[in-house]
């Protein structure tokens, strides 16, 4: 069950000694505490691993509340001016001069005593001096991830501590919805004695969510006022989010480029460039409080959404004043939003035109203040450079300056452009077949040169391979899999499947099919990826991968590991070798399901790390899916756990002198056998499935799904390719 050591946290492993007790005068900074858990942990020093890790979790979230309060207390007490007109504003300044020292003691005196304010407030809270508590981003992405509860769990578990340990596997888990790993050791924890439901709790929920999803369920359940209820909770809590993470923008300054001693900017230049930083960072955190743990993307106008489904659930609940309260509130987003205008039309006929409708006061505060940092960092974009990705759809036009506009919709257009993937849609050929459906395409697959298509066999064909597979255990004598003990493995190539024919052990017939399918297989490939360019048979191979039932009891490894079909995958290193023993003359690779009544045995894509799964495929019969050969296309198997799983494995190359031999000359022996047996002509030998079996080999052009490009995913456990590569791949 103990989780691989996380390559992130292994740096930590580096980091000095904790100090002895009485080094630091309050608790130790919260990412010297995470190193020295990580060291316990690898020592098997269960007990002080999960102390140490346990108290990493509370200094860092309590970090996070110092600093949060501290810069609410320090704003209070030492405010700034009020702002003047200026850059950014629209406005140029006053016509009188001031005095430089009276501007800049203004501007300064503030600051500094700010600065000594929270330098007091935090080293009291903390105990230590702040500085002490700065730790590097790669920790604090790991804390961002959950990653020490992933050592927490494995601790606890050890110590015999399961409910601890639950808790911990699911807040990881929560947060890292797809890591292979976690979701197995969280099966598993389901299985065990003494689990109980309540065990499986977010040790990090978010209060805003938590409030948000329940809300949504009383809202679709047509439960109105409980709805509102809870969605004004989670718009309390989503605004307090939002202020401590604008609170925590206000950190060190962070440089991604080291500059030349002698370019080191000025007093007003470095300012200027920390201040932009912060209010980019303040803006991004709209993303922040969106982006629900374990998801990718941010739910859009989340702050919008929420004042559009108060005004609804209020006005279902008889409550139009405070219906129309929302409505109003909401068209301080979007003014000539028309469906909302009309129902303040309808609001205020029922309340009376003499009645004051007003937006809220906080949302107003809200978008004044958004605008505002817009404007400032827009001037900073035009004037001194950069760029802005504004994280908002309710952005006025008009706020954006001239210059700029043809630069913003350029890179609107470039970002629809990627989604499409242009390269791969134009040199997309139509499908040679009547009855093929393109059901997922690249987009949909969050990656490149990557496609599932249905309906290349119809159910009878599928029986009749699987007849087929009957035999194929004389092709390996049914032993176990090479990849794990779990699973015994099956298959046939072409020419031994002709054997077995002339010997009489199988159907002719049957042999054919098998051919013709893994050609009708090439010839969809070809014209979907390379039209034009011609695709040879590299090997072809009937597999079946049957579940040892006495061994799957709390089975953890994958029936294949994760790979790449041309390259040597090196995950560490983010590389995939191009060299041998690698198949480096394999271009497209391709599955042709033949059944789905088993358990377990999808096919699923990773990025380049082997662990975060960016797709998967279920099997079934007649679905194919093709995938072009290199890194950019890691997969692997998950385990088959109950029955049998069978499929034609293909591979195809360019390369016409790395074509697959065995196959040339079971296609002749066919071609053979049909001239001593007299077949109808209208057999095709080489070609698609014969009419008998199904009606999709007419070659008409169909329509297909338009490929898209890459999007973004989460992560999940792979396991390492073997160094040996076998003549006989599997899927």
């Amino acid at each position: 069950m103990a989780p691989a050591v996380l390559p992130a946290l292994l740096a930590l492993l580096l980091v000095p000694v904790l100090p002895a007790a009485g080094a630091w005068p309050g608790a130790p900074p919260h990412d010297l505490l995470l190193a020295d858990g990580v060291r316990a942990y690898e020592a098997r020093d269960w007990a002080r691993a999960a102390a140490l890790l346990q108290r990493a979790l509370q200094g860092h979230a309590g970090l996070r509340r110092a600093r949060r309060r501290c810069r609410r207390r320090c704003q209070r007490r030492d405010a700034f001016p009020p702002a003047r007109t200026g850059p950014g504003t629209g406005e140029e300044g006053g016509e009188e001069e001031e005095e430089e020292e009276g501007w800049e003691a203004a501007l300064f005196g503030p600051a500094l005593r700010r600065a000594l304010c929270l330098q007091r407030c935090l080293g009291a809270r903390l105990g230590s001096p702040p500085g002490a508590h700065r730790a590097s981003r790669a920790v604090r992405a790991a804390f961002d991830r959950r990653e020490p509860y992933n050592y927490l769990q494995v601790a606890f578990f050890q110590l015999k501590k399961l409910d601890q340990a639950v808790s911990a596997a699911h807040t990881f888990f929560v947060a890292n919805p797809q890591h292979l790993q976690m979701r197995e050791d969280i099966e598993k924890y389901r299985r065990m004695s003494g689990v109980k439901s309540d065990n499986f709790r977010d040790l990090e929920a978010i209060p805003h969510w938590e409030a948000y999803e329940a809300g949504m369920q009383h809202y679709n359940a047509d439960e109105y006022p409980q709805a509102a209820a809870r969605l004004e909770e989670s718009l309390t809590e989503a605004v307090s989010a939002l202020e401590e993470c604008r609170a925590l923008c206000e950190g060190p300054w962070e440089d991604e480029e080291e500059e030349e001693e002698d370019m080191q900017p000025g007093l007003f230049e470095a300012i200027a460039a920390h201040y932009i930083q912060v209010l980019k960072c303040r803006q991004q955190c709209v993303l922040d409080i969106a982006t629900k743990p374990g998801r990718i993307s941010a739910m859009e106008d989340f702050i919008p959404s929420h004042l559009d489904l108060l005004q609804f659930s209020y006005n279902q609940a008889g409550n139009q004043t405070l219906a129309a309260e929302c409505a109003a509130s909401y068209l301080l987003f979007y003014p000539m939003d028309e469906p909302m205008l009309e129902k303040m039309k309808d609001y205020r006929a029922e309340l009376g035109e003499d009645t004051r409708v007003a937006p809220r006061e906080n949302i107003r505060h809200y978008i004044r203040r958004s605008l505002m940092e817009k404007k400032l960092i827009y001037y900073a974009v035009e004037h001194l450079g950069g760029t802005f990705n504004d994280p908002d759809l309710w952005t006025p036009d008009e706020l954006i300056p001239e210059n700029l506009k043809e630069k913003h919709r350029a890179d609107q257009e470039k970002q629809k452009r990627a989604t499409l993937d242009v390269e791969e849609r134009d040199k997309r050929g139509p499908l040679p077949f009547e009855g093929i459906a393109v059901t997922v395409d690249s987009s949909q697959m969050n990656g490149t040169q990557r496609v599932v298509f249905d309906g290349v066999l119809t159910e009878s064909e599928c029986k009749d391979l699987l007849r087929l597979t009957e035999a194929a255990g004389e092709g390996y004598r049914s032993r176990r899999s090479p990849h794990t003990p779990h699973e015994r493995f099956e298959g046939l190539t072409v020419l031994k499947a002709v054997q077995l024919a002339q010997n009489g052990d199988v159907d002719w017939r049957d042999v054919k099919l098998f051919l013709q399918a893994s050609e009708k297989s090439r010839k969809i490939i070809q014209s979907y990826f390379t039209p034009g360019k011609k695709l040879h048979f590299s090997f072809t191979h009937l597999v079946c991968r049957t579940a040892v039932d006495e061994e799957q009891e709390g089975r953890m490894d994958l029936s294949h590991p994760v790979h790449a079909d041309n390259c040597l995958l090196d995950p560490e290193g983010q590389e995939c070798w191009r060299e041998p023993p690698a198949y480096v003359y394999r271009d497209y690779s391709g599955i042709l399901y033949l059944n789905d009544d088993f358990q377990g045995g999808d096919l699923f894509f990773t990025e380049m790390d082997t662990v975060t799964v960016t797709a998967k495929v279920r099997p079934k019969c007649g679905r194919l899916v093709a995938f072009s050969s290199g890194k950019e296309n890691p997969h692997g198997v998950r385990a088959v756990s109950r029955g049998r799983r069978c499929a034609v494995a293909l591979w195809y190359t360019h390369s016409k002198e790395h074509a697959e031999q065995e196959r040339l000359k079971a296609e002749e022996l066919v071609e053979q056998r049909a001239v001593e047996q007299d077949w109808p002509d209208g057999e095709e030998r080489q070609g698609a499935v014969h009419s008998r079996r199904s009606s999709s080999e007419l070659p008409v052009r169909s329509s297909r799904a338009r490929p898209t490009s890459q999007a973004h995913k989460s992560g999940s456990e792979g396991t390492q390719r073997p160094k040996e590569l076998r003549t006989r791949d599997e899927f």
